[in-house]
């Protein structure tokens, strides 16, 4: 098959939600759907202590704090097709890396706990999200547990993102009273049995209404009357409103126990944009059949400790990627050999001989490849780049113990490459005391982390009194190092970078020197 024939059958998508919402238990659902998980694998994510074993969350500081902090890509097969899930962190610290992967999904899963509806790390990402122009669907998890009434949480949803709800299925049964849910496309009810610890498919009964009616009693009763008032109101879902991001369509369902979780594959499959042709710096679409192109939206270090290495996660977007083919790397210039390159699943990865449009490629080694690089092949392209957010929170590292202080120049150096922290460097200091910048705390927590444990170099932050960025420029520099409460320091890609101690003294000193440049950073309004 051509190019163009092999992206039709697939579906790369993201996952994302607030923290606890259920996003990676979804996740490790839909491998068990996909035939990715053997037997009991799937109830391994029930528990917070079960969760050391979740596919998605590999990573050490992940198992210890029972969050996702990094995203992952999982491929499996569904239905003919070939599913490409990219998982993301769930906590806004680690929004920026969210956003990188969005970067390379065609669409959009959002999680939502039925007990608190949009939180404002959902917000943001739902914003994240429309920004992109990325097509969603919602997920309403836990509906096993008692939560809140399902009228009130697409309201909800319509009033707080702007996007209206379009249910394809709806509940059956209150929150924590769960009997199934009706297929609004066909008006069955699909009623669920549990499973033990849900570590296998749920069976599905598909009931006729009226059947439903005599045996649901008065929850189908209340049910049937919330689907009378969905069609009065018109929430119907529209294909078009939905791949032009104004729609959400939206489910119901339990990851843990399974249910829902078949339908909302189904979706997926359905419903979701296979690949098309990506837009490239002019705003000129690259052809789906045009000779192979892609974009690296991710760079992770050290996936096996016991090898040491570093792979970027490259994006096909045109062409037929075949494992040994000698691509042009666009930054450089130079040839770039894709010898070495991995599906990846999770933690695990094996060789990959080809790959298509829509599909994520492992690219091991891959020393000079950074985050925002496009790669091709005969053709040249450059793709749009991935902005940083600008960040809210500085501190000074410094090596704990000078002996480790080439082990902590390559950590810095390998964690500013990955995206975890940015990098900032006074001129006179270089390496010897950067400051890393980052959208949340919790970004030092992981930097900290992985210095001390990959890169052999533990390291002692010092909190600054900086907490506000903008980019400038050396003329302007020059000034601005004159001033008190203020610094300028520069990020490895040699954007000069001014930090304020406070928003009142940037203010003031846009007043006083107009002419100085002072720029909000690309991304700012997503990170705040």
């Amino acid at each position: 098959m051509t190019p163009a024939e092999e992206a039709a059958r697939r579906r790369t998508f993201a996952i994302i939600s607030h923290p606890d919402a259920g996003k990676t238990t979804l996740t490790e659902k839909f491998l068990l759907y996909g035939g990715a998980l053997g037997g009991t694998g799937a109830g391994a994510v029930k528990a917070r202590e079960g969760r050391r074993s979740a596919t998605s969350d590999w990573m050490e500081l992940e198992q210890k704090r029972g969050i996702s902090i990094t995203s992952t890509v999982l491929q499996f097969p569904y239905r003919g097709h070939t599913v490409n899930l990219l998982d993301t962190p769930g906590h806004r610290d680690f929004s920026e890396d969210t956003y990188r992967v969005l970067a390379a999904a065609d669409a959009a899963v959002m999680v939502l706990d039925a007990a608190k509806g949009i939180e404002p790390q959902t917000l943001k990402l739902f914003e994240v999200c429309r920004t992109r122009g990325l097509p969603l669907l919602t997920f309403i998890n836990k509906w096993d547990r008692p939560g809140r009434d399902a009228l009130e949480l697409i309201d909800e949803v319509e009033r707080l993102i702007g996007m209206q709800p379009t249910p394809v299925t709806w509940p059956v049964g209150i929150a924590g009273d769960f009997r199934g849910v009706v297929d609004r496309r066909s008006g069955d009810f699909v009623r669920f049995t549990r499973v033990a610890r849900g570590a296998t498919e749920a069976p599905e009964e598909v009931v006729d209404p009226e059947r439903a009616a005599v045996e649901e009693g008065a929850a189908w009763g209340q049910a049937d009357e919330e689907l009378a008032l969905l069609g009065a109101v018109g929430a119907d879902f529209d294909e078009e409103a939905f791949l032009a991001g104004l729609v959400t369509p939206t489910f119901f369902g339990s990851a843990l126990t399974n249910f829902g979780v078949r339908l909302l594959l189904d979706a997926v499959i359905d419903l979701a944009p296979s690949p098309t042709p990506r837009l490239d710096v002019e705003g000129t679409p690259r052809p789906l059949d045009a000779p192979l192109s892609g974009f690296v939206f991710k760079v992770q270090a050290n996936l096996d400790p016991s090898h040491r290495d570093r792979i970027a996660y490259l994006r096909v977007c045109s062409g037929r990627f075949e494992r040994g083919t000698v691509v042009t790397h666009g930054r450089t210039g130079k040839p770039f050999a894709t010898k070495y390159a991995h599906t990846v699943f999770g933690r695990e990865r094996e060789t990959v001989e080809e790959a298509f449009p829509g599909d994520v490629v492992g690219l091991v080694n891959a020393t000079d490849v950074r985050v925002g690089d496009s790669l091709y092949l005969d053709e040249p392209v450059e793709f749009p780049g991935i902005p940083s957010f600008a960040p809210e929170h500085f501190a000074v590292a410094r090596v704990r113990d000078t002996g480790r202080f080439k082990q902590f120049r390559r950590g810095i150096a390998q964690l500013d490459e990955e995206g975890v922290v940015q990098v900032l460097r006074h001129p006179d200091q270089g390496d010897q005391a950067p400051v890393l910048a980052a959208v949340g705390p919790m970004q030092f927590e992981v930097a900290v982390h992985r210095l001390e444990n990959e890169f052999g170099a533990p390291v002692e932050l010092s909190p600054t009194n900086y907490t506000v960025a903008r980019r400038t420029d050396a003329p302007s520099a020059l000034a601005l190092r004159g001033m008190r409460g203020v610094t300028v320091l520069e990020r490895a890609d040699g954007t000069l970078l001014a930090l304020f101690e406070s928003p009142y003294w940037l203010d003031r000193v846009v007043d006083d020197q107009p002419d100085l440049l002072l720029a909000p950073l690309v991304g700012a309004g997503l990170a705040g």
